[in-house]
């Protein structure tokens, strides 16, 4: 059964801009988002002086500390210009903050005790390393809330989860709380539930050498479909209003997710996010979604 005891944040939703064009595009998801939930939005612009050229000849002056400030600045009252043009009710900040944009995005979050982060998937200036490498993945590892990665591929023909939230699930911990975090996101978008678990049961070894498995993989099929359904019920039972479907197959879970995130309005993956350099690795399956999919990605972390 689910967990009501687990908290539902009423925090601000913070979203990390910068002026690209993708960050503009994390911007409107993350304030649809804040209205949905009914909560505040921050915006913030994390900036930095630049380092010096290395000396090659006569020194050229750089910008001065108040040009590249002010410059900050002006990018960041653009954005919340645009958000509250197309606010529809939420009430939107903008924070503009010195230092390392995993520092910015995280201290605000965490004092504000956000409920949701939004990054772009690449950017400009201090945010273009939000590009899905190592700061993206160590904001998703160390925020102690969802952290949706804004990722669309337009020119993807949809598939049959189009629309859809989709959340991969393997009757862990780390997959409960993504499934929590789906049926919340597919409840508010009204929008249908795709649950998708993969299994795995290698039929040749490593030398290319065939593997006798105990049973006929029918039958683990038939075990995984009902385990599958049996995790769900206590679910569907406190979300009537959400049309899920599963998608049960043997193969390897990410490629799943993978191609039944095209088209989809959101597709969600746990992780356990325990800090240091194991927050880097999110697991393989949380990992690859990040790197591969075709729709925004969130990543729900346990603890």
């Amino acid at each position: 059964m689910p967990d009501q005891s687990a908290a539902r944040l009423t925090g601000p939703v913070v979203v990390g801009v910068d002026g690209s064009d993708t960050s503009r595009l994390a911007l409107d998801w993350a304030l649809a988002a804040a209205a949905q939930r009914g909560l505040a939005l921050i915006a913030i612009h994390a900036w930095a002086m630049p380092l010096p050229p290395v000396a090659m000849g006569a020194a050229v002056p750089g910008p001065s500390f108040d040009a590249v400030k002010q410059g900050a600045q002006d990018s960041l009252d653009t954005e919340v210009e645009h958000a509250r043009s197309h606010a529809r009710g939420v009430a939107v900040e903008g924070r503009l903050v010195s230092g390392p944009p995993v520092t910015a995005v995280l201290d605000v979050a965490e004092s504000e005790r956000a409920s949701l982060i939004v990054l772009g998937s690449r950017g400009l200036d201090s945010f273009s390393e939000l590009l899905i490498g190592s700061t993206g993945v160590q904001v998703a590892g160390h925020a102690h809330c969802p952290v949706v990665i804004h990722r669309e591929h337009a020119d993807v023909p949809p598939g049959p989860e189009a629309g859809r939230v989709v959340v991969g699930v393997d009757g862990s911990e780390i997959s409960e709380a993504a499934l929590a975090f789906a049926f919340q996101e597919a409840s508010r978008r009204r929008c249908g539930l795709t649950v998708a678990h993969g299994w795995y049961a290698p039929t040749v070894d490593a030398i290319g050498t065939p593997v006798v498995l105990p049973v006929p993989l029918d039958e683990v099929a038939s075990d995984e479909l009902r385990t599958t359904a049996e995790a769900l019920a206590g679910w569907r039972e406190e979300y009537p209003d959400v049309d899920v479907r599963t998608i049960v197959h043997h193969g390897k879970a990410a490629k799943i997710l993978i191609e039944a995130s095209k088209g989809a309005a959101l597709v969600a993956v746990g992780s356990r996010g325990r800090g240091g350099f194991a927050s880097l690795l999110l697991g393989s399956v949380s990992h690859s979604v990040l790197h591969h999919a075709y729709c925004p990605v969130a990543i729900v972390r346990v603890g």
